[in-house]
């Protein structure tokens, strides 16, 4: 079967998909369009059956992409998301609100579930529900208490899906049809004619007047984080702490796993014979796989707060808040969550910018989305920060590093900010945006959710951009270690006899031997192709080429680099790669990798568009080339100057 989860925003709808699915899920595309579709599996009496989570949505009348999904699979019994069962999430808490979509869907005739979740939330509250006098209501509807969050009812809706009633032609609301897609003032007529049958109900929700009237503790709570002043200095501060915990508690895993990967390295080449898959094994793929790996303690925790924040229900807060501030810039209090969402992964921050009803306020958060430093990013800064910035602590707590990693991040948005700026004189139109927000309940974050997400995101991760570095670090490999014609061999010929002319020892002459030779291969001679260009920003060949495959996918930087090393050891020296990048020379002998050369490469990572994927959902999004050509072109100009003045600065 099908079984179509459904439900308005903040109804607990993703803690029941979790609760009801664990881990068998995934998450795809809706068939022709970019909306996302989580689905998960679950068992009744012995067989499988799909529970597909759709949209959020307050109303069965569509006004996205997202919620056209929901109207369209509802509608059209030969849609293939048709659903066999309709299990509706309903806030008992909020149960007004809530029974607009609920006596839609019900007069839709699918057999159909009601879950009445959080009702800890409504009992806090005073509110009492009268199950029994809503069965009555809605005759042919099983009705189900839950408490999702804290995994209560989970049995009892298996119960209630396997024992599903058939419809027998009830309704809620007989007199009104569902309206067409099209037809809004009867879609305004049955929304009214519904909410007021709805206001008239008195008997099923009732407040218990023996308890005193307690205030809201959200409400308190507001009066501080949405405060014009407070609530800006509290969010930067939280920032501030987030990225502070992910340098301070994701070292040690990713010490190890580097020390790891390069006993692996040494362990195999001591091991196996001497041949190309030897050297394609521990210069191409273990290099190429240790790039992904180390990075999962960071990506992890970065998720794991991001999370927090919403399943808290203060990332709401924070779209009220900003939207003051990004209103004057060409934006919507809306944008946050794009731009937020930028942080794990541009394209699901461009993706999610369809919640914007204004076009104009919906492009401009999309063009400037991926100046948000990703979670793609996070590989390359680790590295650099590493390498160029001391590990220092500022007034004895602040950690140095921790702060140029925030500084990264600040930087990025700003830049987006006042890119938004300008792109709104230049985008014209006659529409006026507006904000639309609901306020959720705080809650304790539930943990399940958290690990489930951060679990989601870490496996696409390593299986998506695992997949790239990999056969990129592969290509690279064979790329670095062949050469047209004898190239390569006259080259270490000549290194060779310099070297013994020189008087230099067994090590020093092996090392000039193998970057003779890797100048000299095809990945060489393309890198030192393009060196005049980057020569400026203090880049060698080397950081050239990885700048060429990271255009794939950002965190490429780090296996391209690892790959071209051990290349240039040729596998002698199985040391982590950031010693091997402290220790590179130049021809007159400085370092290449100094604080002007390596903050200049962070800065480049912050502007650069290098993300084919995401032009390519940018195109799918505003339906032309003409904004993705847009996007590659002023962040590539914003990428270059910024390096360039970063580097002639701190030089």
């Amino acid at each position: 079967m099908k079984i179509a989860l459904l439900g308005n925003p903040n109804t607990g709808k993703s803690s029941v998909f979790n609760m009801l699915t664990g881990l068998r899920q995934h998450v795809g595309n809706f068939p022709g369009v970019t909306v996302d579709k989580k689905v998960g599996k679950i068992q009744l009496d012995g067989e499988k059956h799909e529970l597909i989570d759709f949209p959020g949505t307050y109303s069965i009348y569509p006004r996205s992409k997202d919620e056209k999904v929901v109207y369209k699979s509802l509608r059209d019994p030969e849609s293939d998301n048709y659903p066999d069962i309709a299990l509706v999430v309903v806030d008992a808490s909020n149960l007004e609100r809530n029974l607009l979509l609920f006596s839609q869907i019900y007069d839709l005739q699918l057999p159909t579930v009601m879950v009445l979740n959080m009702t800890d939330l409504a009992k806090k509250q005073n509110k009492e529900l009268d199950v029994h006098a809503l069965e009555q209501l809605f005759p042919d509807v099983t009705i189900v208490e839950a408490n999702a969050r804290v995994k209560a009812g989970k049995e009892r809706i298996f119960e209630a899906l396997q024992n599903v009633k058939e419809r027998s032609g009830h309704k809620f609301q007989p007199e009104l049809a569902i309206a067409g897609i099209d037809d809004v003032q009867a879609q305004e007529k049955e929304t009214a004619a519904r909410f007021k049958r709805i206001g008239e109900i008195k008997h099923v929700e009732k407040r218990r007047e023996e308890k005193e009237e307690v205030q809201n503790p959200s409400s308190k709570l507001d009066r501080i984080l949405v405060h014009p002043v407070l609530g800006y200095v509290i969010f930067a501060a939280i920032l501030v702490i987030i990225f502070q915990f992910i340098y301070a508690f994701a070292a040690i895993p990713m010490d190890l796993i580097d020390g790891a990967f390069a006993s692996i390295s040494d362990w195999l080449s001591n091991t196996l014979p001497n041949g190309v898959f030897t050297d394609l094994l521990t210069q191409g793929i273990v290099p190429g796989i240790g790039g992904v790996v180390i990075f999962i303690p960071q990506i992890a925790l970065l998720f794991f707060f991001i999370a927090i924040l919403e399943e808290t229900g203060y990332l709401s807060r924070v779209v009220f808040i900003m939207d003051r501030l990004m209103r004057p810039l060409g934006l919507n209090g809306k944008s946050v969550v794009p731009l937020m969402s930028s942080v794990a992964c541009a394209i699901p921050g461009v993706m999610s910018a369809r919640t914007i009803a204004d076009w104009k306020e919906r492009l401009i958060t999309i063009l400037v989305a991926p100046l948000m430093s990703c979670s793609a990013r996070i590989p390359v800064y680790t590295l650099l920060i590493a390498l160029v910035i001391p590990d220092e602590k500022i007034g004895g707590f602040m950690n140095l590093q921790g702060l140029v990693l925030f500084g990264l991040y600040a930087l990025g948005t700003i830049s987006a900010l006042l890119v938004a700026l300008c792109l709104k004189w230049f985008i014209k139109t006659r529409e006026k945006g507006f904000l639309m927000l609901e306020m959720p309940s705080y809650k304790a974050p539930q943990w399940r959710n958290v690990g489930v997400l951060v679990w989601e995101k870490v496996r696409v991760f390593v299986w998506d951009a695992g997949k790239i570095i990999l056969a990129i670090s592969i290509v690279l490999w064979a790329l670095a270690s062949y050469g047209p014609g004898d190239r390569m061999e006259e080259a270490a010929q000549q290194a060779a006899q310099a070297a013994q002319e020189a008087q230099l020892d067994k090590e020093e002459t092996n090392r000039m031997v193998a970057s003779a030779e890797l100048e000299n291969s095809f990945i060489g001679i393309m890198g030192k192709t393009i060196e005049p260009v980057i020569q400026p920003l203090g880049y060698d060949w080397k950081i050239g080429v990885s700048l060429i495959t990271s255009f794939a996918a950002r965190e490429v930087f780090v296996g391209s680099m690892a790959t071209i090393y051990a290349v240039q050891d040729d596998g002698e020296n199985n040391a982590p790669l950031i010693e091997k990048m402290r220790h590179e020379k130049r021809n007159d002998g400085t370092p290449v990798y100094t604080l002007a050369s390596g903050a200049s490469l962070m800065v480049f990572y912050v502007f650069a568009m290098q993300c084919m994927a995401t032009l390519a959902v940018v195109k799918r999004e505003t339906k032309s080339w003409k904004w993705p050509f847009i996007q590659i072109g002023y962040m590539g100009v914003l990428a270059y100057l910024g390096a360039w003045i970063t580097f002639m600065i701190l030089s």
